[in-house]
Protein backbone atom coordinates (compact mmCIF):
# COMPACT_ATOMS: atom_id res chain seq x y z
CA UNK A 1 0.00 0.00 0.00
CA UNK A 2 1.19 3.95 -0.58
CA UNK A 3 2.24 5.47 2.45
CA UNK A 4 0.39 8.42 1.11
CA UNK A 5 -2.91 5.88 1.40
CA UNK A 6 -2.49 6.21 4.77
CA UNK A 7 -2.94 10.05 5.23
CA UNK A 8 -6.37 10.25 2.94
CA UNK A 9 -7.86 11.31 5.73
CA UNK A 10 -5.66 14.18 6.27
CA UNK A 11 -2.74 14.82 8.72
CA UNK A 12 -3.47 15.45 12.60
CA UNK A 13 -1.12 17.49 14.04
CA UNK A 14 -1.43 16.36 17.45
CA UNK A 15 -3.02 12.76 18.42
CA UNK A 16 -6.08 12.56 19.94
CA UNK A 17 -7.24 10.61 22.94
CA UNK A 18 -9.70 9.77 24.81
CA UNK A 19 -8.95 9.31 28.74
CA UNK A 20 -5.63 8.31 30.43
CA UNK A 21 -4.52 6.10 33.68
CA UNK A 22 -1.45 6.03 36.01
CA UNK A 23 0.85 4.00 35.35
CA UNK A 24 3.34 3.97 38.53
CA UNK A 25 6.48 2.33 37.71
CA UNK A 26 7.08 -1.69 38.12
CA UNK A 27 9.81 -2.43 40.64
CA UNK A 28 11.75 -3.53 37.94
CA UNK A 29 13.01 0.25 37.45
CA UNK A 30 15.01 -0.28 40.40
CA UNK A 31 17.29 -2.26 38.21
CA UNK A 32 17.10 0.92 36.19
CA UNK A 33 17.97 3.58 38.34
CA UNK A 34 21.15 1.31 39.07
CA UNK A 35 22.60 1.71 35.67
CA UNK A 36 22.89 4.86 34.87
CA UNK A 37 26.74 4.20 33.33
CA UNK A 38 27.79 6.69 37.02
CA UNK A 39 31.91 6.36 37.51
CA UNK A 40 32.82 6.31 40.84
CA UNK A 41 34.06 10.04 40.50
CA UNK A 42 31.04 11.45 39.16
CA UNK A 43 29.03 9.70 41.64
CA UNK A 44 30.76 11.09 44.59
CA UNK A 45 30.47 14.82 43.22
CA UNK A 46 26.58 14.48 42.47
CA UNK A 47 26.70 13.90 46.13
CA UNK A 48 29.05 16.53 46.91
CA UNK A 49 26.79 18.99 44.62
CA UNK A 50 23.73 18.35 47.24
CA UNK A 51 25.61 19.03 49.67
CA UNK A 52 26.37 22.64 48.36
CA UNK A 53 22.51 23.20 47.26
CA UNK A 54 22.48 22.41 51.21
CA UNK A 55 24.50 25.68 52.09
CA UNK A 56 27.57 23.34 53.37
CA UNK A 57 31.18 25.43 53.37
CA UNK A 58 32.76 22.29 54.84
CA UNK A 59 32.40 18.40 53.16
CA UNK A 60 34.17 15.65 54.18
CA UNK A 61 34.39 12.05 52.15
CA UNK A 62 35.83 9.57 54.21
CA UNK A 63 36.99 6.42 53.67
CA UNK A 64 36.18 3.51 56.23
CA UNK A 65 38.19 0.93 56.51
CA UNK A 66 40.00 -2.39 58.99
CA UNK A 67 43.08 -3.91 58.69
CA UNK A 68 42.69 -5.22 54.98
CA UNK A 69 39.19 -4.26 53.98
CA UNK A 70 37.21 -1.07 52.38
CA UNK A 71 34.46 -1.21 54.52
CA UNK A 72 32.23 1.92 53.40
CA UNK A 73 31.83 5.56 51.75
CA UNK A 74 30.58 8.72 53.93
CA UNK A 75 29.78 11.73 52.55
CA UNK A 76 29.62 14.31 55.70
CA UNK A 77 28.85 18.18 55.36
CA UNK A 78 27.35 20.92 57.82
CA UNK A 79 24.55 22.31 55.80
CA UNK A 80 21.18 23.01 56.91
CA UNK A 81 20.28 19.33 56.86
CA UNK A 82 16.74 17.40 56.69
CA UNK A 83 14.38 16.41 58.89
CA UNK A 84 12.40 12.93 58.68
CA UNK A 85 9.82 14.28 55.90
CA UNK A 86 12.52 15.75 54.26
CA UNK A 87 14.36 12.34 54.17
CA UNK A 88 11.45 10.53 52.71
CA UNK A 89 11.27 13.60 49.87
CA UNK A 90 15.00 12.80 49.08
CA UNK A 91 14.57 9.34 49.34
CA UNK A 92 11.48 8.89 47.09
CA UNK A 93 12.33 7.83 43.80
CA UNK A 94 11.27 10.27 41.02
CA UNK A 95 10.27 12.91 43.47
CA UNK A 96 11.77 16.55 41.96
CA UNK A 97 11.77 19.28 44.79
CA UNK A 98 11.54 23.12 43.87
CA UNK A 99 14.75 23.87 43.11
CA UNK A 100 16.16 27.24 42.78
CA UNK A 101 17.42 29.31 39.92
CA UNK A 102 21.07 28.55 41.56
CA UNK A 103 20.66 24.93 42.64
CA UNK A 104 23.24 22.31 40.98
CA UNK A 105 20.06 19.39 41.11
CA UNK A 106 17.92 19.57 38.42
CA UNK A 107 15.83 15.72 38.03
CA UNK A 108 15.59 14.83 41.75
CA UNK A 109 17.45 11.66 40.55
CA UNK A 110 20.96 12.17 41.62
CA UNK A 111 21.30 10.99 45.10
CA UNK A 112 19.60 7.61 44.60
CA UNK A 113 21.02 6.67 41.15
CA UNK A 114 24.93 7.99 41.63
CA UNK A 115 24.73 6.15 45.13
CA UNK A 116 22.95 3.03 44.08
CA UNK A 117 24.94 2.57 40.86
CA UNK A 118 28.20 2.59 42.99
CA UNK A 119 26.36 0.64 46.05
CA UNK A 120 23.64 -1.76 47.05
CA UNK A 121 23.18 -0.24 50.28
CA UNK A 122 22.60 3.98 51.29
CA UNK A 123 22.04 5.25 53.76
CA UNK A 124 20.84 8.98 54.69
CA UNK A 125 21.23 10.44 58.37
CA UNK A 126 20.54 14.04 59.06
CA UNK A 127 19.99 16.71 61.72
CA UNK A 128 18.40 20.08 61.60
CA UNK A 129 18.66 23.06 64.25
CA UNK A 130 14.89 22.23 64.95
CA UNK A 131 14.91 18.38 64.45
CA UNK A 132 16.27 15.61 65.62
CA UNK A 133 18.80 13.30 64.18
CA UNK A 134 16.79 10.94 61.82
CA UNK A 135 17.70 8.28 59.20
CA UNK A 136 16.25 6.33 56.16
CA UNK A 137 17.97 3.55 54.32
CA UNK A 138 17.62 2.39 50.72
CA UNK A 139 18.70 -0.96 49.15
CA UNK A 140 18.81 -2.25 45.75
CA UNK A 141 16.50 -5.28 47.70
CA UNK A 142 14.34 -3.03 49.24
CA UNK A 143 13.83 -1.16 45.40
CA UNK A 144 12.76 -4.61 44.30
CA UNK A 145 10.17 -4.92 46.90
CA UNK A 146 8.36 -2.48 45.88
CA UNK A 147 10.64 0.71 46.44
CA UNK A 148 10.77 -0.21 49.66
CA UNK A 149 13.13 2.15 52.83
CA UNK A 150 13.75 1.26 56.20
CA UNK A 151 13.87 3.53 59.06
CA UNK A 152 17.00 3.67 60.36
CA UNK A 153 17.10 3.19 64.77
CA UNK A 154 16.97 6.93 65.71
CA UNK A 155 19.84 5.96 68.72
CA UNK A 156 21.95 4.89 65.76
CA UNK A 157 21.30 7.87 63.76
CA UNK A 158 22.06 10.32 66.81
CA UNK A 159 25.51 8.10 67.58
CA UNK A 160 26.21 8.71 64.11
CA UNK A 161 25.84 12.31 63.95
CA UNK A 162 27.59 12.23 67.40
CA UNK A 163 30.43 10.94 65.90
CA UNK A 164 31.41 13.69 63.71
CA UNK A 165 30.19 16.78 65.97
CA UNK A 166 33.73 18.96 64.91
CA UNK A 167 31.92 19.04 61.58
CA UNK A 168 28.00 18.80 62.27
CA UNK A 169 27.38 21.58 64.72
CA UNK A 170 23.71 21.43 65.30
CA UNK A 171 23.09 20.50 61.65
CA UNK A 172 24.20 18.29 58.84
CA UNK A 173 24.21 15.47 56.95
CA UNK A 174 26.11 12.02 56.39
CA UNK A 175 25.32 9.50 53.27
CA UNK A 176 26.70 6.29 53.85
CA UNK A 177 27.37 3.71 51.20
CA UNK A 178 27.85 0.30 52.03
CA UNK A 179 27.98 -2.68 49.95
CA UNK A 180 30.29 -1.16 47.68
CA UNK A 181 30.78 -3.01 43.78
CA UNK A 182 33.95 -1.48 43.74
CA UNK A 183 35.18 -2.11 46.67
CA UNK A 184 34.30 -5.51 47.32
CA UNK A 185 36.53 -6.56 43.77
CA UNK A 186 39.39 -5.67 45.75
CA UNK A 187 41.68 -8.13 46.05
CA UNK A 188 43.54 -9.31 49.53
CA UNK A 189 46.52 -7.01 50.31
CA UNK A 190 45.58 -4.30 47.60
CA UNK A 191 43.60 -1.93 49.84
CA UNK A 192 46.19 0.37 50.34
CA UNK A 193 46.87 0.23 46.36
CA UNK A 194 43.66 0.95 45.66
CA UNK A 195 42.76 3.59 48.18
CA UNK A 196 46.06 5.60 46.34
CA UNK A 197 44.22 5.37 43.25
CA UNK A 198 41.22 6.06 44.09
CA UNK A 199 41.56 9.43 46.04
CA UNK A 200 43.79 10.38 43.39
CA UNK A 201 41.55 10.11 40.62
CA UNK A 202 39.08 11.65 43.08
CA UNK A 203 40.79 14.40 44.01
CA UNK A 204 41.02 15.62 40.01
CA UNK A 205 37.42 15.12 39.39
CA UNK A 206 36.31 17.03 42.44
CA UNK A 207 39.04 19.82 42.28
CA UNK A 208 38.23 20.12 38.34
CA UNK A 209 34.12 20.19 38.34
CA UNK A 210 33.75 22.19 41.10
CA UNK A 211 37.17 24.21 40.99
CA UNK A 212 34.52 27.71 41.81
CA UNK A 213 33.50 26.79 44.57
CA UNK A 214 36.61 25.41 46.04
CA UNK A 215 38.35 28.48 44.93
CA UNK A 216 35.28 30.51 46.92
CA UNK A 217 33.92 29.27 50.50
CA UNK A 218 34.08 25.32 50.12
CA UNK A 219 36.57 23.27 51.79
CA UNK A 220 36.44 19.73 51.02
CA UNK A 221 38.39 17.25 52.24
CA UNK A 222 39.14 12.97 51.68
CA UNK A 223 40.12 11.00 54.22
CA UNK A 224 40.80 7.17 55.55
CA UNK A 225 39.81 6.12 58.66
CA UNK A 226 40.79 3.10 59.88
CA UNK A 227 37.83 1.26 62.34
CA UNK A 228 39.88 -1.07 63.73
CA UNK A 229 42.70 1.30 65.19
CA UNK A 230 40.22 4.34 65.38
CA UNK A 231 43.01 6.56 63.41
CA UNK A 232 42.89 8.57 60.76
CA UNK A 233 45.39 6.98 57.93
CA UNK A 234 45.32 9.50 55.48
CA UNK A 235 43.99 13.22 54.64
CA UNK A 236 44.00 15.72 52.17
CA UNK A 237 42.76 19.22 51.37
CA UNK A 238 40.95 19.40 47.57
CA UNK A 239 42.38 22.01 46.00
CA UNK A 240 41.04 23.76 42.86
CA UNK A 241 41.88 22.51 39.47
CA UNK A 242 40.98 25.59 37.01
CA UNK A 243 41.32 24.79 33.67
CA UNK A 244 42.13 28.30 32.66
CA UNK A 245 44.39 28.42 35.47
CA UNK A 246 47.92 29.95 33.56
CA UNK A 247 49.72 32.60 34.68
CA UNK A 248 50.08 34.16 31.47
CA UNK A 249 48.02 33.35 28.23
CA UNK A 250 49.47 31.82 25.36
CA UNK A 251 49.02 34.61 23.40
CA UNK A 252 48.45 38.00 23.69
CA UNK A 253 45.39 40.05 23.65
CA UNK A 254 43.61 36.77 25.40
CA UNK A 255 41.45 35.99 27.03
CA UNK A 256 38.62 37.46 24.48
CA UNK A 257 34.86 37.22 24.93
CA UNK A 258 32.82 36.23 21.57
CA UNK A 259 29.32 36.81 21.66
CA UNK A 260 26.96 34.10 19.98
CA UNK A 261 23.36 34.82 18.76
CA UNK A 262 21.80 31.51 19.37
CA UNK A 263 18.22 31.09 17.49
CA UNK A 264 15.07 31.11 20.15
CA UNK A 265 17.50 31.88 22.78
CA UNK A 266 19.64 34.94 22.47
CA UNK A 267 23.15 36.05 22.92
CA UNK A 268 25.67 33.47 24.63
CA UNK A 269 29.27 35.02 25.72
CA UNK A 270 32.11 32.38 24.58
CA UNK A 271 35.17 33.29 26.77
CA UNK A 272 38.24 31.80 24.48
CA UNK A 273 41.58 31.06 26.07
CA UNK A 274 44.67 30.02 24.95
CA UNK A 275 46.72 28.16 26.85
CA UNK A 276 50.87 28.55 26.84
CA UNK A 277 52.27 25.72 25.05
CA UNK A 278 54.36 23.10 26.98
CA UNK A 279 52.98 23.87 29.88
CA UNK A 280 52.95 21.45 32.74
CA UNK A 281 50.57 23.30 35.45
CA UNK A 282 47.95 20.74 37.00
CA UNK A 283 45.14 22.70 35.36
CA UNK A 284 46.40 22.01 32.36
CA UNK A 285 47.97 18.58 32.19
CA UNK A 286 46.52 16.64 34.79
CA UNK A 287 42.91 16.65 34.04
CA UNK A 288 43.35 13.93 31.32
CA UNK A 289 44.32 13.67 28.13
CA UNK A 290 45.28 17.12 26.92
CA UNK A 291 44.26 16.23 22.45
CA UNK A 292 40.51 15.44 24.96
CA UNK A 293 40.23 18.78 26.93
CA UNK A 294 40.38 21.04 24.67
CA UNK A 295 37.55 23.20 23.62
CA UNK A 296 34.17 23.51 25.49
CA UNK A 297 33.95 24.03 29.24
CA UNK A 298 30.54 24.65 30.14
CA UNK A 299 29.33 25.42 33.69
CA UNK A 300 25.71 25.51 35.17
CA UNK A 301 25.38 27.77 38.11
CA UNK A 302 29.49 27.83 38.50
CA UNK A 303 29.56 24.49 38.66
CA UNK A 304 31.43 22.61 35.54
CA UNK A 305 29.30 20.10 33.68
CA UNK A 306 31.50 19.06 30.51
CA UNK A 307 35.22 19.70 30.42
CA UNK A 308 36.31 19.46 26.97
CA UNK A 309 34.97 18.60 23.27
CA UNK A 310 34.03 20.54 20.91
CA UNK A 311 30.20 19.72 20.39
CA UNK A 312 29.95 18.50 17.16
CA UNK A 313 31.34 22.22 16.18
CA UNK A 314 34.74 20.37 14.61
CA UNK A 315 36.63 17.16 15.28
CA UNK A 316 39.59 17.59 18.00
CA UNK A 317 43.28 17.93 16.19
CA UNK A 318 46.79 18.26 18.19
CA UNK A 319 46.98 21.99 17.29
CA UNK A 320 44.17 23.35 19.05
CA UNK A 321 45.24 21.57 22.01
CA UNK A 322 45.60 25.14 23.85
CA UNK A 323 42.15 26.30 23.19
CA UNK A 324 39.30 25.91 25.74
CA UNK A 325 36.60 27.88 25.74
CA UNK A 326 34.34 28.58 28.89
CA UNK A 327 30.57 29.21 28.63
CA UNK A 328 28.47 30.12 31.27
CA UNK A 329 24.62 27.93 30.51
CA UNK A 330 21.95 30.63 30.87
CA UNK A 331 19.87 30.30 33.90
CA UNK A 332 17.10 29.51 32.03
CA UNK A 333 15.97 26.16 30.49
CA UNK A 334 15.86 25.68 26.90
CA UNK A 335 15.73 23.56 24.10
CA UNK A 336 19.55 24.58 22.61
CA UNK A 337 21.55 22.91 25.90
CA UNK A 338 20.81 19.83 27.42
CA UNK A 339 22.36 18.55 30.41
CA UNK A 340 23.20 15.03 31.73
CA UNK A 341 21.80 13.28 34.85
CA UNK A 342 25.48 12.35 35.56
CA UNK A 343 26.20 16.58 35.09
CA UNK A 344 29.16 15.22 32.75
CA UNK A 345 28.09 16.14 29.45
CA UNK A 346 26.13 18.86 27.87
CA UNK A 347 23.91 18.28 24.48
CA UNK A 348 23.73 21.05 22.34
CA UNK A 349 21.35 21.42 19.35
CA UNK A 350 22.74 22.92 15.45
CA UNK A 351 21.67 26.59 16.79
CA UNK A 352 24.59 26.61 19.14
CA UNK A 353 27.19 25.35 16.78
CA UNK A 354 25.73 27.87 13.78
CA UNK A 355 25.74 30.97 16.61
CA UNK A 356 29.32 30.07 17.31
CA UNK A 357 30.15 30.42 13.69
CA UNK A 358 29.18 33.08 13.65
CA UNK A 359 30.18 34.60 17.37
CA UNK A 360 32.46 37.93 17.08
CA UNK A 361 34.31 39.79 19.72
CA UNK A 362 34.16 43.60 20.16
CA UNK A 363 36.44 44.40 18.30
CA UNK A 364 34.78 42.16 15.16
CA UNK A 365 37.25 39.36 15.57
CA UNK A 366 35.74 35.77 14.89
CA UNK A 367 35.61 32.52 16.25
CA UNK A 368 37.61 31.13 13.07
CA UNK A 369 40.15 34.02 14.00
CA UNK A 370 40.97 32.72 17.15
CA UNK A 371 40.98 28.92 16.03
CA UNK A 372 44.05 30.13 13.99
CA UNK A 373 45.18 32.18 16.57
CA UNK A 374 45.31 28.74 18.63
CA UNK A 375 46.68 26.40 16.17
CA UNK A 376 49.37 29.40 15.65
CA UNK A 377 50.72 29.89 19.28
CA UNK A 378 50.65 25.46 19.12
CA UNK A 379 53.34 25.95 16.57
CA UNK A 380 55.04 28.49 17.66
CA UNK A 381 55.37 26.62 20.91
CA UNK A 382 56.26 23.31 19.55
CA UNK A 383 59.47 24.91 17.67
CA UNK A 384 61.44 26.15 20.85
CA UNK A 385 63.80 24.15 22.66
CA UNK A 386 62.83 22.80 25.87
CA UNK A 387 65.05 23.49 29.27
CA UNK A 388 65.96 19.53 30.21
CA UNK A 389 64.98 18.90 33.84
CA UNK A 390 65.89 15.48 35.27
CA UNK A 391 63.05 12.86 35.67
CA UNK A 392 62.19 11.87 39.16
CA UNK A 393 60.11 9.30 40.95
CA UNK A 394 56.42 10.61 41.50
CA UNK A 395 55.92 11.93 45.54
CA UNK A 396 53.26 9.12 47.19
CA UNK A 397 51.89 8.76 50.69
CA UNK A 398 52.36 11.20 52.95
CA UNK A 399 53.49 13.79 50.46
CA UNK A 400 51.31 16.89 50.88
CA UNK A 401 48.90 17.02 47.73
CA UNK A 402 50.40 20.66 46.96
CA UNK A 403 53.88 18.92 46.87
CA UNK A 404 52.95 16.26 44.45
CA UNK A 405 51.26 18.68 42.36
CA UNK A 406 54.36 20.98 42.46
CA UNK A 407 56.84 18.28 41.57
CA UNK A 408 54.50 16.93 38.48
CA UNK A 409 54.37 20.65 37.48
CA UNK A 410 58.33 21.45 37.55
CA UNK A 411 59.87 18.25 36.84
CA UNK A 412 59.28 15.08 34.50
CA UNK A 413 58.35 11.99 36.18
CA UNK A 414 59.79 8.29 35.31
CA UNK A 415 56.84 6.33 34.18
CA UNK A 416 58.66 3.23 35.22
CA UNK A 417 59.07 3.91 39.02
CA UNK A 418 56.31 2.93 41.64
CA UNK A 419 55.58 6.26 43.52
CA UNK A 420 57.95 7.16 46.77
CA UNK A 421 55.88 7.15 50.15
CA UNK A 422 57.74 8.23 52.86
CA UNK A 423 56.48 7.43 56.43
CA UNK A 424 56.78 7.71 60.17
CA UNK A 425 57.97 4.37 62.38
CA UNK A 426 60.49 2.97 64.87
CA UNK A 427 63.66 3.01 64.18
CA UNK A 428 67.33 3.12 66.41
CA UNK A 429 68.15 6.31 67.86
CA UNK A 430 70.88 6.85 66.22
CA UNK A 431 69.06 7.14 62.29
CA UNK A 432 66.76 9.78 61.25
CA UNK A 433 65.88 8.41 57.78
CA UNK A 434 66.16 4.90 56.34
CA UNK A 435 65.68 4.19 52.97
CA UNK A 436 63.23 1.42 52.39
CA UNK A 437 64.45 0.43 48.70
CA UNK A 438 62.87 -2.71 48.24
CA UNK A 439 59.09 -0.93 48.59
CA UNK A 440 60.52 2.79 47.90
CA UNK A 441 59.88 4.38 50.68
CA UNK A 442 61.22 6.68 52.96
CA UNK A 443 61.04 5.74 56.49
CA UNK A 444 61.77 8.73 59.18
CA UNK A 445 62.17 7.73 63.04
CA UNK A 446 58.60 8.90 64.53
CA UNK A 447 60.07 9.44 68.26
CA UNK A 448 61.52 13.21 66.12
CA UNK A 449 58.05 13.33 65.10
CA UNK A 450 56.83 15.87 67.25
CA UNK A 451 59.85 17.89 67.17
CA UNK A 452 57.75 18.69 63.87
CA UNK A 453 54.64 19.95 64.55
CA UNK A 454 55.00 22.25 67.32
CA UNK A 455 54.54 19.10 69.66
CA UNK A 456 51.26 18.31 68.58
CA UNK A 457 49.59 15.31 66.49
CA UNK A 458 50.29 15.06 63.05
CA UNK A 459 48.37 13.99 60.52
CA UNK A 460 49.68 11.61 57.64
CA UNK A 461 50.78 14.35 55.27
CA UNK A 462 52.52 16.43 58.09
CA UNK A 463 55.97 18.06 58.23
CA UNK A 464 55.81 19.34 54.41
CA UNK A 465 58.86 21.32 54.23
CA UNK A 466 61.16 18.52 55.92
CA UNK A 467 59.82 15.61 53.83
CA UNK A 468 59.99 17.28 50.59
CA UNK A 469 63.72 18.59 51.23
CA UNK A 470 64.29 14.68 51.98
CA UNK A 471 62.40 13.50 48.68
CA UNK A 472 64.69 16.23 46.66
CA UNK A 473 67.36 14.79 48.74
CA UNK A 474 66.89 11.03 48.39
CA UNK A 475 64.92 10.32 45.38
CA UNK A 476 67.85 9.48 43.03
CA UNK A 477 68.49 7.00 45.02
CA UNK A 478 65.71 5.04 44.66
CA UNK A 479 65.11 2.89 41.17
CA UNK A 480 68.63 1.83 40.73
CA UNK A 481 70.21 -1.52 40.16
CA UNK A 482 73.68 -2.24 41.36
CA UNK A 483 73.89 -0.51 44.94
CA UNK A 484 77.41 1.20 44.89
CA UNK A 485 79.55 1.63 48.13
CA UNK A 486 80.28 5.19 47.88
CA UNK A 487 76.41 5.62 48.19
CA UNK A 488 76.15 4.19 51.19
CA UNK A 489 78.53 6.17 52.68
CA UNK A 490 76.60 9.34 51.60
CA UNK A 491 73.54 7.89 52.48
CA UNK A 492 75.23 7.08 56.63
CA UNK A 493 76.87 10.77 56.09
CA UNK A 494 73.68 12.98 55.71
CA UNK A 495 71.69 10.65 58.20
CA UNK A 496 74.86 11.86 61.17
CA UNK A 497 74.40 15.73 59.69
CA UNK A 498 70.47 15.14 59.79
CA UNK A 499 70.22 13.60 62.98
CA UNK A 500 72.38 16.55 64.40
CA UNK A 501 69.76 18.84 62.67
CA UNK A 502 67.26 17.19 64.38
CA UNK A 503 68.65 17.21 68.16
CA UNK A 504 68.96 21.28 67.66
CA UNK A 505 65.68 21.11 66.76
CA UNK A 506 64.48 19.48 69.68
CA UNK A 507 66.76 21.72 72.26
CA UNK A 508 65.46 24.53 70.75
CA UNK A 509 61.81 23.48 71.17
CA UNK A 510 62.02 22.92 74.70
CA UNK A 511 63.46 26.10 75.40
CA UNK A 512 60.77 28.03 73.87
CA UNK A 513 57.93 25.69 76.13
CA UNK A 514 56.62 23.69 73.25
Amino acid sequence: MPLSASLSSGWEYDVPTTGSKRLPPDAGYGRALTNQGYSFEAAVADLVDNSIDADADAVVVLFLRDTDRILSLLVVDNGRGMDADGLDHAMTVGHRRNYGSHALGMYGTGLKAASLSQARSLTLISRTRRSRAAGRKLTTEGLEDGFRCDTVDPAFAQDQVDAYNGLIEGQGTIVRWDRVRAFETVASGQSEQFLSKAIARLETHLGLFLHRFLSNRLRLDIAVWDVATREETDHISVDPLDPFGYKVPGRAGYPKKFAAPVEGLGRVDLEAHIWPAKSNLAGFRQIGPVHERQGFYFYRNNRLVQAGGWSNLRAPESHLALARVAVDLPETDSDVFSLTVKKDGVQVTPAFTLAVDRAVDPAGGTFRAYLADAQATYREGMSRSAIDRPSVIEPGKGFDPKIKRAVREELPLKDSESALRIEWTNLPADQFFHLDRTNNAILLNKTFRDDFNDGRRGGSNDAPVTKTLLFLLLQDSFGLGRWEKKRTDRIEYLNTILLAAVHAQRERRIRAGY
